[in-house]
């Protein structure tokens, strides 16, 4: 009997959970995200026909779509339950708009559910609270979407054309790149300042030993480079040594530090990416899992609330439980007399739902190893433990600070001290390090008793010298809180943008931090000097603000892309105009700091003298592979360097590698070692192409590798990849190590497995390989195929063994799959059921698509053969022709 409620989800894990929860009457459907989107071709937001969007089903939706409109033929009511968002609104519309193409809502009651976390309470209470689509938040995405679509189809096919080498350019992308890439000018121009520190070690009256430091000289106040150099430093000193001290001022008072938000998407991927070292897309998919639902006992439950937010609010149901946890575990004097109640303060913030916490607080993270993975745990525990702190008393710390002159009024020290006097939140959750008073350095030390008027001998006095510190490039977690701060794009949004940035070579994450390509760098530049305005902070920032105004029903959203559409399409021409002077002249300005060393007074002309005649300026161009120096001489002078750029591991000034550059003699080979720039990168490669078609061997640098540090042996063993471990101990099939496609891996007979981040491809030993495959669980098996007989009609033999599509039998060329309907074990499988299974699969006969090959090969066949015939047929026409005319002319000769 057909369910009277179709109730559409977004993943299939969902609506299975969801499933259990409704019964009979409902059926719950995936929708597997959306189902339609706009072509990747021009045209499909047309601008002169006011914004009309061009809509396409994707093939592989269009199966979920049949699935649903065949369910929603014999129902009453459906419900549209995609995620509590602004892009979730949109699957639903996406979903509403093409149901009602196909002519299957016309007697359907349609209503859109929204529920925040996976439980059966919620998705009744969502049940009974169905509401409307919100066509403010639809419009809101249509905008977003119409913009994206019209800045990468607009821009891009202009970075083709005048910066080869590139690949594309997004609305939010291109700023994410600018920030990165700005701040790696920042760290090249950075010039660090000498600075000094005076300290003293003084005795308080008790006869403890305690620091204080200079804040004042000969009636100056010092900030932190009033001491720039040894001489000033030391006449600071030997006042110092040379004053007697007495204390003129003592200050004690109690702070309070409160506890931390719950978390929002933005907070939860910095955290993430501090606490953990995970980066945002494997946050984002781990808290995927824990929403969509984990099997505990029996039972499928969403451990957290969705994950997309940029609410800190908590329903009072979770404030409740929390509260009662903390007095039952902690104790009275760690729960506050009231809850505490959080405001979000991002930049453009929406979402109007709850922060993202556990759904069930009494589910201990203890209680949960069980059910969960290592990282899944991990995350689920931080995710807990900012919940419960959120609802904490507050930390207090007995602050201390004195101050102590000399007699002769030359000098003043300062002395400060914290203590912690109740730990409060801290004794569960703290965010990191450098944000706890109770672990700085100054602030942590606990001082002696000192009063007013006391006297403190000195015991010593030191001067230490220090330098300022470029500003450090930008981690996932900085970057991500950079752009919320500025209001650009959506915390949803984060973790693809990084990863697309990774994707298309324009930066690299290297010790966990941001350095910007090559390309990426070329792409900025070009950017900010011809298209500056639509990679401005504060224009990006603006037009999310826009964005939002539209969800909140205060604008238009067609009116917003007209005021876009027009500057921006003038501005596109006009860049399509550029000449190749133009483009070079612009790319050597913006870059010339990173090419050629400044002299003091900033300028790079002295660098830019050609090296080969001597007269001529080196100057950047961008050729096929990638940007290159060459003379102003040229054609007269040909001299030119292909160029990688490069920053030492000291994160200081980047660095220039000629290329191609001669590594050495591989000594089993005799071979020259050479590493050279390609169209996708850097790569190393073994002797030379000695005739036409010779393909020498390569291998690509890893990611987490420099050209500048590429020596002769780092190179041998990469171009000895793959390299055999040896065998598994258990399943006795060969492990190797080697680099593919999707990065570095290890082959277990026949299974793949993704070498983790903190592994080295080229050192990894046989012990580690074998914990790595085993953590892979069934994804690294060997999938070693195991003889079961021979058939007792031709003598060849049967196996068994695991492939693309699960578990399988042959013989010979015959396939056939052991489904898990067969209620048969694939690794039990014996000799007869093997035969039986082989036979079936013969009485089926051939495939369609194997019937189809062979009719289309036999086709082609006959096609060939009538093509051959005609040819014959014409050829022998022409033959009889010439012979009729040859006869003709010998006859008339005679004549």
């Amino acid at each position: 009997m057909a369910a009277e409620n179709v109730l559409i989800v977004e993943s299939p894990a969902k609506a299975k959970t969801i499933n259990k929860y409704l019964g009979s009457d409902f059926t719950v459907l995936a929708s597997f995200g959306h189902v339609r989107d706009l072509p990747s071709k021009d045209g499909s937001v047309d601008p002169d026909n006011d914004f009309a969007m061009q809509w396409q089903v994707d093939s592989s939706s269009k199966k979920r779509l049949d699935d649903i409109a065949k369910a929603c033929k014999s129902a009453k009511n459906l419900m549209l339950a995609t995620d509590p968002d602004r892009e979730g609104e949109a699957i639903s519309w996406h979903l509403q708009e093409e149901l009602a193409r196909r002519k299957v809502l016309k007697d359907l009651n349609v209503s859109r559910v929204v529920f925040n976390e996976i439980t059966k309470n919620a998705i009744v209470t969502a049940i009974d609270q169905a509401r409307e689509l919100d066509q403010d938040l639809i419009d809101a995405y249509m905008a977003r979407r119409a913009l994206d679509y019209l800045v990468g189809f607009s821009i891009s096919p202009v970075l083709w054309r005048k910066l080869p080498g590139s690949r594309s350019a997004g609305r939010v992308q291109s700023v994410a790149l600018r920030l990165i890439c700005d701040r790696e000018a920042e760290i090249e121009a950075f010039r660090p300042d000498e600075y000094w520190s005076v300290a003293a070690k003084l005795s308080a009256p008790n006869g403890q030993a305690f620091e204080a430091r200079l804040t004042h000289f000969d009636g100056e106040k010092l900030d932190k480079l009033s001491l720039g150099n040894q001489g000033i430093a030391e006449t600071a000193l030997n006042a110092v040594k040379a004053g007697q001290y007495t204390i003129s001022e003592t200050e004690n008072k109690t702070v309070r530090r409160n506890p931390y938000a719950p978390f929002t998407t933005s907070t939860l991927q910095q955290e993430a990416s501090r606490k953990l070292g995970f980066g945002a897309t494997k946050t984002m998919t781990l808290a995927q899992r824990l929403y969509e639902g984990t099997d505990i006992g029996g039972e499928t439950v969403g451990l957290i609330t969705y994950m997309r937010t940029d609410s800190t609010t908590l329903s009072m149901e979770a404030i409740n439980s929390s509260r009662n946890l903390i007095q039952k575990e902690f104790g009275e004097n760690y729960l506050p007399n009231s809850p505490r109640i959080y405001k979000t303060k991002a930049k453009n913030a929406q979402e109007a739902h709850e922060a993202v916490r556990p759904t069930d607080l009494s589910r201990h993270p203890k209680q949960m190893a069980a059910y969960l993975d290592n990282d899944q745990l991990r995350l689920y525990e931080l995710i807990w433990k900012r919940t419960m702190a959120s609802q904490m008393e507050s930390a207090v710390f007995d602050q201390m600070k004195v101050v102590i002159p000399s007699s002769d009024g030359r000098v003043t020290l300062r002395a400060t001290g914290s203590v912690l006097k109740f730990d409060g939140f801290l004794t569960l959750y703290t965010e990191s390090k450098d944000d706890d008073p109770s672990d700085d350095d100054e602030n942590s030390r606990r001082l002696p008793p000192m009063e007013k008027g006391d006297t403190t001998p000195l015991n010593d006095a030191s001067a230490e010298q220090h330098f300022t510190q470029p500003p450090p490039r930008f981690t996932e977690a900085s970057l991500v809180k950079k752009l919320e701060e500025l209001g650009i794009g959506r915390p949803s949004t984060y973790a693809s943008i990084l990863k697309l940035l990774q994707d298309r070579d324009y930066v690299t994450l290297d010790k966990r931090r941001f350095q910007p390509q090559e390309r990426g760098r070329l792409v900025t530049s070009f950017l900010t000097a011809f298209f500056e305005r639509y990679v401005d902070y504060g224009f990006t920032a603006s037009l999310e603000e826009k964005l939002d105004d539209i969800s909140d029903g205060q604008k238009d959203w067609k009116a917003v892309l007209r005021e876009f559409w027009g500057p921006f399409h003038g501005q596109t021409e006009t860049a399509l105009a550029l000449t190749y002077a133009e483009v070079r002249e612009a790319m050597d300005k913006e870059l010339a700091v990173h090419f050629f060393k400044q002299d003091e007074d900033g300028s790079t002309e002295a660098a830019r003298k050609c090296p080969s005649c001597g007269t001529g300026r080196m100057g950047l161009n961008i050729g096929k592979y990638g940007p290159y120096l060459s003379c102003s001489n040229y054609p007269e002078c040909k001299y030119n360097k292909n160029l990688s750029m490069a920053s030492n591991d000291d994160g200081e000034e980047g660095e220039v590698v000629e290329l191609p550059k001669e590594l050495g003699v591989d000594p089993e080979s005799g071979q020259i070692v050479s590493l050279k720039q390609g169209p996708y990168g850097v790569y190393v490669q073994l002797g030379e192409a000695e005739k036409k078609g010779d393909k020498p061997k390569r291998a690509s640098l890893l990611k987490t590798m420099k050209p500048s540090g590429m020596d002769l042996d780092l190179a041998l063993r990469l171009l000895s990849l793959p390299r055999d471990l040896g065998t598994h101990p258990d399943s006795g099939a060969l492990v190797q190590a080697g680099v593919g496609r999707y990065g570095p891996y290890l082959k277990h007979g026949t299974a793949f497995v993704s070498l983790p981040k903190e592994d080295d491809i080229l050192t990894i030993g046989m012990n580690r390989a074998v914990e790595v495959i085993a953590q892979a669980g069934d994804k690294g098996k060997a999938n070693a195929k195991r003889e079961l007989g021979v058939h007792p009609e031709d003598g060849k033999a049967i196996h068994q063994g695991v492939g693309r599509f699960g578990p399988y039998v042959q013989h010979g060329r015959t396939y056939a799959s052991i489904s898990k309907s067969s209620g048969l074990d694939p690794e039990e499988v014996t000799l007869e059921q093997a035969l039986e299974l082989i036979a079936a699969k013969l009485a089926k006969g051939p495939s369609k698509k194997g019937a189809s090959k062979k009719a289309s090969a036999k086709k082609a066949k006959s096609k060939k053969a009538t093509s051959k015939k005609a040819s014959a047929k014409k050829a022998s026409k022409k033959s009889a022709a010439k012979k009729s005319a040859a006869k003709k002319a010998a006859a008339k000769k005679a004549s």
